[in-house]
């Protein structure tokens, strides 16, 4: 997997907090699109939603739970 910039994972976080139903502030759209192609969201009618890849990738980034 590709490192992704800071504006692609602040991207990637607001995806997760938007699937979660919370408030999602702006999503860049650049970042959204390279996340895509990178298969880390997919559009939708919404904007950009996270995939499974894209929540597992979030998932193993904060590491075990304590």
């Amino acid at each position: 997997m590709a490192d992704l910039t800071d504006a692609q994972l602040n991207a990637l976080r607001n995806l997760a907090e938007k699937k979660l139903g919370g408030e999602t502030p702006f999503i860049n759209i650049s970042a959204a699109r390279a996340l895509t192609e990178l298969g880390l969201a997919e559009r939708s009618r919404e904007g950009w939603d996270i995939t499974p890849e894209g929540s597992a990738l979030l998932a193993r980034m904060a590491g075990p739970p304590s």
